[in-house]
């Protein structure tokens, strides 16, 4: 009888623990797709679970680190949201590959437009951002997720500093070590870089291109120039030896009268 009791109180005790542990793990979070290297650049995950048993969620807002602007904010389409993107104006310039960006992405809202995330489900909203801080270890994301009955959940506690995880933290993305060619690991920059060499090629093959025109032209007008030069001494050969005819008949026709 004893035994049973244990186990019930056992049994119950980590029932609770699992209640008090599951809203706080089901926050919002965001993930790299491969890696997220310092100086680089990389498509993100932000990741959304529905809390709440009766209520589902229809808006997300994401607060992009004002300490570390990103000159390139590109959200990827989400079937049934709309996308809102806002800018500011920065204090201080960035210089990114020699140009300079006076704006950068300060949010980016995702509000449900025939979709929503229901209870028992998440969502995945992708992001492609660059180029990444390379003196910084970690960006904070603070966010904000609205449901459908006006709940609204701030997820915005920064880290603490003895590593225990707050209430309702904001997501917080790890930054790898820096690597050669300064790229993250996510497929969008890999297809941009084919893009990339793609257009290089594309600038070699029309330089190749107006290179062969202009050795063709070239060729023309030499050979051109050559016919030129060539009848232009026919014409005084002919000149010379049509006088010399001249003046041959001429003293032929003296000797002939003397």
């Amino acid at each position: 009888m004893n035994v049973s009791r244990i186990a019930i109180a056992t049994g119950v005790a980590a029932s609770t623990v699992l209640l008090l542990a599951g809203p706080a793990a089901a926050h919002v979070s965001v993930q790299p797709q491969g890696e997220a290297a310092k100086g680089g650049y990389a498509t993100l995950n932000f990741k959304v679970p529905n809390e709440r048993d009766q209520a589902s969620t229809v808006k997300l807002e994401v607060n992009f680190p004002a300490d570390h602007p990103l000159s390139s904010v590109t959200p990827e389409a989400v079937p049934g949201w709309k996308i809102d993107i806002t800018k500011s104006d920065l204090d201080k310039p960035l210089e990114v590959h020699g140009r300079k960006i006076t704006q950068a992405v300060t949010k980016v809202t995702w509000t449900a437009d025939g979709s929503e995330i229901a209870p028992g489900y998440f969502q995945q909203f992708p992001v492609s951002v660059g180029q990444l801080p390379e003196n910084a270890d970690q960006l904070i994301f603070k966010a904000i997720q609205t449901y459908d009955n006006k709940e609204v959940v701030r997820w915005i506690e920064e880290p603490t500093a003895n590593g225990e995880e707050p209430d309702s933290p904001a997501p917080v993305l790890k930054l790898s070590a820096a690597t050669d060619d300064h790229h993250g690991g996510g497929a969008a920059d890999k297809s941009g870089d084919d893009d990339h060499k793609a257009d290089e090629k594309e600038h070699d093959k029309a330089a190749s291109a107006e290179g062969d025109k202009a050795e063709g032209e070239k060729k023309e007008t030499h050979a051109a120039s050559s016919s030129d030069t060539t009848a232009r001494t026919l014409g005084i050969i002919g000149i010379v030896v049509g006088i010399a005819g001249v003046a041959f008949g001429v003293l032929a026709g003296r000797r002939r009268t003397a």
